[in-house]
C-alpha cells in the first residue's frame, strides 16, 4: 500500500523485460503512487507496449491506473522494429501475455500527461524509460504545463562508457535524439540514469529464481520472461548469466532519490542529432549552465539494485 506521502509519478516506458521489472518495482515500492502511464515505441512498438503494460497490471491486480498509446514514430522518420534479440518478438520474453479486460484511455500519451500534470501540480514525478518522443511533443504542445513537473528520471545515454546500440549511443537516446535534445532543453529538473551507472547493476540467474519463488501472479511471469534477457546479455554482453538492471535502476532512484544516491554530478547534456555519433550524449562540463538547468548524472547509488528491487517485490502482497 503506498504511505500517505507517496510521489504521484507518470511512467512513459516501451514495456520490455526491464521496464515490467520497473513497473514491478514501482507498484511494490510504497514510496510511489503510479498514476498514469503513457508508452512509446523502442522496445517494441507503443501499441504493444501499451498491451504488456495493461497485462502486467491486470496481474498486478491494478487495473485501476490509466495507460495511454504515445508515439509510434520518432520526431523524424520510421520506428525501425523495436529490440526482438533482447526482449522477444513480444517484448516480453515471449510469454504470450495478452490483457484480459482492460483497454487503453483514449486520451494520447502526451494529452494524459498533461492533464495529470495540471492535476498534480508542482507534484508530479515523471520517469522515462524509452525514446522521449513523448515528452518532446508534451513540451512543445504544452508548454504552460512544463513548469507543473517537479521532475523528470530519464533512463538513457552513456558519457564515459561504451553505447549498446553503437560505439558511443544508448537505445533510448539513439532511438530518437531529436526528441532526447528537446527533453533535455525543456526547462524542468532532470535526472539522468545512464549506461555508465546501470551497466554496473546487473541481476543474475540466481536473482531471477529467487523472484520466481515469491507468492503470486506476476513475479514468477517475470522470472519467466527474465530467461530471454538473461540468454542475450549472456552470449552478447557479459559472458556470464546475468543482464542489466536499466529501468529498474532508473525506478529506484525515482523512487527515492534522497535515499540511494551517493554520487552525481551537475552537468548540461548535449545530444549529437547527425553524422556518425548521432545519439551520443555528451556532459557539457560548464557547472554554473548545468546548474541552471538543475541538470544531474547519476554515478553511484548506495545499495545494489538487484537487491533493492527483489526485497520491494517480496514485500509487496500480489494476488
Amino acid at each position: 500500500m503506498n504511505s500517505p506521502e507517496a510521489i504521484p509519478l507518470y511512467l512513459d516506458c516501451d514495456t520490455g523485460i526491464d521496464d515490467a521489472l520497473a513497473l514491478a518495482y514501482l507498484l511494490a515500492e510504497p514510496a510511489v503512487r503510479i498514476v498514469g502511464i503513457g508508452t512509446v515505441s523502442g522496445n517494441v512498438s507503443a501499441e504493444r507496449a501499451a498491451s504488456n503494460t495493461l497485462a502486467l497490471l491486470e496481474l498486478a491486480g491494478r487495473t485501476d491506473i490509466p495507460v495511454a498509446v504515445g508515439a509510434t514514430d520518432p520526431l523524424h522518420g520510421t520506428f525501425h522494429g523495436g529490440a526482438p534479440q533482447v526482449h522477444g518478438k513480444d517484448g516480453v520474453g515471449g510469454i504470450g501475455l495478452v490483457p484480459e479486460t482492460s483497454a487503453v484511455v483514449a486520451a494520447s500519451a502526451v494529452d494524459l500527461l498533461r492533464d495529470l500534470a495540471d492535476e498534480w501540480s508542482g507534484q508530479l514525478h515523471v520517469l522515462a524509460v524509452g525514446p522521449l518522443t513523448n515528452l518532446a511533443r508534451f513540451a512543445s504542445t504544452h508548454p504552460e504545463s512544463v513548469s507543473n513537473i517537479a521532475d523528470v528520471v530519464v533512463m538513457g545515454g552513456a558519457f564515459d562508457r561504451r553505447g549498446n546500440v553503437s560505439e558511443t549511443a544508448e537505445a533510448n537516446i539513439h532511438n530518437d535524439p531529436e526528441a532526447a535534445a528537446a527533453t533535455f532543453e525543456a526547462e524542468w529538473p532532470i535526472t539522468i540514469v545512464p549506461l555508465d551507472i546501470t551497466m554496473d547493476h546487473a541481476l543474475t540467474e540466481a536473482d531471477a529464481r529467487q523472484i520466481e519463488a515469491i507468492q503470486g501472479s506476476l513475479p514468477p511471469q517475470l522470472a519467466a520472461m527474465l530467461a530471454t534477457y538473461l540468454d542475450y546479455y549472456e552470449q552478447g554482453v557479459f559472458g556470464i548469466r546475468q543482464c542489466a538492471l536499466h529501468d529498474p535502476l532508473a525506478a529506484i532512484i525515482a523512487a527515492d532519490a534522497a535515499e540511494v544516491l551517493r554520487e552525481d554530478q551537475p552537468a548540461a547534456v548535449r545530444v549529437e542529432t547527425e553524422g556518425e555519433h548521432r545519439g551520443r550524449t555528451v556532459a557539457v562540463s560548464d557547472v554554473a549552465l548545468a546548474s541552471s538547468h538543475d541538470r544531474r548524472i547519476v554515478l553511484e547509488i548506495a545499495h545494489p539494485a538487484a537487491a533493492t528491487l527483489i526485497t520491494a517485490l517480496r514485500s509487496y502482497d500480489w494476488p
